[in-house]
């Protein structure tokens, strides 16, 4: 490989989401003729999310490996032979990889790697998403050697990788990134504290209904908010869908709450749509390595009530700036904070006006930020021969306070 050469950058993930064509048109439109830009879904059908099909790039050409199965369906070595494959025929020279785990994207990774490829590894897990096992870890650590780098969610998710063996000045943030611009437009509203009143707007999850979420904690505490309510409370919209659905609509009845409307698994305007109308947005999560709804809620100025778990929480929620953070077990503390939020409008507008000094960091461009920072590290020459600059009109990374 010519390591002076443009830049052929290709971008790895199962399945194409909204955020992932975010991320890829971003870097087209920043790099434009300077580098080119592949994206590579592995399937049609996503095993977890339920995103409609994402159609082709605007900026950036984007291929599907199996669009009609998903994952579970195609075999490993196919798998493996048809991703190594595009990225040759693509002439690759910088591979963007998510799922370290799966056997078919190691594999890919090591003969990358061996063919001089210089490989990625995206991700933000932390070490604080679950109990670990540190005979585990120490073999989990081998799975991250074929990796010349790697772009990040959180200071928490670079401080485990940094603990698994890379090194600290191969670990890049801006993993975790929307499109601002694509959120409020299709939600066609002002952002708050503009757009809909304070008087009219209820309280969202958006999440799957699956035990790491921390629903059933979420909705004793909004029945507690009831109940201390003298009035009518506000509306708790549930958006999402899963294994739960059956045992959460039981405690609703079980609790007599009224107040909570099931909306269902919403695609993006529906969530964008949603947010618009929202006072605050809860995640209650016990296990999260981000939340991305978090960075959709900051588009639209909505305060954010987040559990310590959450990534999200060491870039864009600020305790009592922009949001609040939370226990994950601490039912009175949520309910307390949806009265607060529910009565005190000049609280509430304080918030909503502070998410705008964290939109950058939530935007696509941080994940620009990020790859340019990989690529400027890793093929420097090659960077200095496209001539791409970092921005700088964002807010300044190391005015970020870390974890």
């Amino acid at each position: 490989m010519n390591r002076t050469s443009k830049p052929r950058i290709v971008f790895v993930w199962e399945k194409f989401g909204p955020y992932h064509m975010d991320r890829c048109e971003a870097c087209a439109q920043h790099f434009g003729d300077r580098a080119e830009i592949l994206g590579i879904e592995i399937g049609g059908f996503g095993d977890v999310y339920k995103w409609d099909p994402t159609g082709p790039g605007k900026h950036f050409r984007k291929v599907t490996l199996f669009s009609n199965l998903n994952r579970a369906e195609v075999g490993r070595w196919r798998y493996f032979a048809a991703l190594v494959a595009a990225c040759l025929r693509f002439r690759a020279t910088h591979v963007f990889l998510c799922g370290f785990e799966i056997p078919p994207i190691f594999f890919a990774a090591i003969l990358l790697r061996l063919l001089g490829r210089f490989v990625v590894v995206m991700q933000d897990s932390k070490f604080d998403d679950k109990p670990r096992v540190m005979l585990r870890e120490c073999l989990k650590a081998l799975l991250y050697k074929p990796y010349n780098a790697a772009l990040v969610g959180s200071p928490r998710s670079r401080s485990y990788l940094q603990f698994l063996g890379l090194r600290p000045a191969r670990i890049f943030l801006g993993y975790d990134a929307v499109s601002m611009d694509r959120v409020a437009r299709l939600a066609d509203a002002e952002p708050a504290p503009g757009g809909m009143p304070h008087a009219q707007r209820h309280f969202t999850i958006i999440a799957r209904f699956a035990p790491v979420k921390n629903l059933a904690m979420a909705l004793d505490a909004y029945a507690l908010y009831c109940r201390r309510h003298d009035g009518a409370p506000r509306e708790l919209h549930l958006c999402g869908s899963g294994p739960l659905e059956e045992a959460l609509r039981s405690q609703v009845a079980r609790l007599g709450i009224e107040g909570v409307r099931f909306r269902g698994y919403l695609q993006e305007e529906g969530i964008a749509k949603t947010l618009a109308s929202t006072l605050a947005l809860i995640l209650p999560s016990v296990e999260e390595p981000f939340g991305l709804v978090v960075n959709e809620a900051l588009a639209l100025g909505v305060p954010a009530i987040v559990a310590e778990n959450c990534g999200a929480r060491d870039l864009l929620v600020r305790q009592n700036v922009n949001g609040y953070v939370i226990e994950p077990d601490n039912v009175e503390g949520l309910a307390d904070l949806m009265e607060r939020l529910d009565r005190d409008a000049a609280e509430w507008t304080r918030l909503a006006a502070n998410t705008q000094a964290f939109r950058p960091l939530a935007d696509a461009r941080h994940f620009v930020d990020g790859v340019q920072e990989v690529l400027e590290v890793l093929s420097p020459r090659a960077m200095r021969q496209a001539g791409s600059r970092r921005r700088t009109d964002e807010a300044p990374r190391t005015a970020v306070t870390e974890m």
